[in-house]
């Protein structure tokens, strides 16, 4: 199964682009990874593009009022996902910084929070890259998910 993550603007910040840069390196260890950035604006016009450009995939909206799960409930989801035959792709969707529209959360296959704070969408980015390397090293019974 392939995973797209799908973000609004490209980091600016040094941290946000060497957590980005980092996760992405170590993530390509571990299956098919892909990052595309759509141009930044306000939440309708970037909540429509998300949409377009994960359509037919798998879609997890990540937003504050999204479901919240322990590493462990990322992996035994996504390994589920993995197991159905009918999917080929999961995209992850990160959207503008006032979030998404009421339409792309119906139109979302599944809600996830990374956290209950609110998050810029930069440092989203590099946790939810942190989160799937998590998960790709506790499917591997390797030592960095403790």
């Amino acid at each position: 199964m392939r995973i797209r993550i799908i973000v609004a603007g490209k980091p600016a910040l040094a941290y946000a682009k060497a957590g980005v840069a980092e996760y992405l390196k170590r993530l390509g260890r571990y299956g098919n990874y892909e990052l595309v950035h759509i141009k930044a604006g306000d939440s309708e016009s970037v909540s429509a593009t998300l949409l377009e450009r994960s359509e037919g995939d798998y879609r997890i909206a990540l937003d504050e009022r999204g479901t919240a799960l322990e590493t462990a409930s990322w992996e035994s989801r996504l390994t589920s996902l993995e197991m159905r035959g009918d999917i080929k792709r999961v995209s992850f969707l990160i959207g503008a910084s006032d979030g998404h529209t009421e339409e792309l959360r119906k139109a979302a296959d599944d809600l996830w929070q990374l956290s209950s704070l609110t998050l810029q969408h930069e440092l989203a980015l590099v946790v939810l890259l942190e989160q799937l390397y998590r998960v790709a090293t506790l499917k591997r019974g390797e030592p960095y998910h403790r």
